[in-house]
C-alpha cells in the first residue's frame, strides 16, 4: 500500500497534478496516521534518480510519504526533475524508520554498535548532518567502519569524523517496501 500511495503521487506530480490528501487518507489502514519518519527512493534501471525523506516522525506517515514521493520525484538537488517519458522506467522503494536514537559508547566503540543491514545512520556534528538508510552498505558491501565513513562524507565532513566527541551518531531502523513486492 505504501509503494502504490507513492508511486500514485509521484505520477501525478510528475503530470503537474496534486493529490488530494484529506480524503485519501482516509480511506488507508491506521498506520498511516501515525507519526512516523519515512524516506522515498526512486531508481532509474537499477540507478539512483532521487531520494527525500524525513528522518524523525514529525508527521502522520500517509502525508509525509506523500510529500517524501514528490519531493524525491521533482525537488531532489542531485538530479533534475523527473519527467512524464521517465514513469515506465522508474521503480519506487519506500522506507518507514523507527524513530533515531542516540549511539550511546564511546566514539572510538561506535563500529562496535553499528549493525550493518539493520541500522541506518545519521552523522551531526560541525554545523552539518548526513543521513544514510540501512540498505546502502548492503549494497556496497561496507563495513561498520565503512558506513560511519560514508555517512560522515554524506554529511559533508571529512571520513573519520565519527570518533570525535562532537560529532553525535544516531541509528534507526527501515521496514522497506518495493514494488517488487506489490
Amino acid at each position: 500500500m505504501a509503494v502504490v500511495l507513492a508511486r500514485n503521487a509521484i505520477e501525478k506530480a510528475v503530470k503537474g497534478e496534486r493529490m488530494t490528501l484529506k480524503t485519501l487518507l482516509k480511506t488507508l489502514p491506521p498506520v498511516f496516521q501515525e507519526r512516523r519518519g519515512v524516506f522515498v527512493t526512486i531508481k532509474r534501471r537499477g540507478h539512483l534518480r532521487g531520494c527525500i525523506g524525513f528522518p524523525y516522525p514529525t508527521a502522520p506517515l500517509g502525508e509525509a510519504l506523500v510529500e517524501a514521493a514528490v519531493s524525491a520525484a521533482l525537488e531532489d538537488p542531485r538530479f533534475m526533475p523527473l519527467s512524464p517519458w521517465e514513469l515506465s522506467d522508474i521503480e519506487v522503494e519506500v522506507t518507514v524508520l523507527t524513530e533515531p536514537r542516540l549511539l550511546n559508547c564511546r566514539p572510538e566503540e561506535r563500529p562496535d554498535y553499528v549493525e550493518v543491514g539493520r541500522h541506518g545512520l545519521i552523522v551531526s556534528g560541525l554545523g552539518r548532518g548526513g543521513l544514510l538508510l540501512p540498505q546502502v552498505p548492503v549494497e556496497h558491501g561496507w563495513t561498520s567502519r565503512e558506513f560511519l565513513d560514508q555517512t560522515c562524507i554524506k554529511a559533508g565532513l571529512p571520513a573519520g569524523c565519527w570518533r570525535r566527541n562532537d560529532v553525535t551518531v544516531q541509528v534507526f531502523e527501515g521496514q522497506i517496501f518495493d514494488e517488487k513486492m506489490v
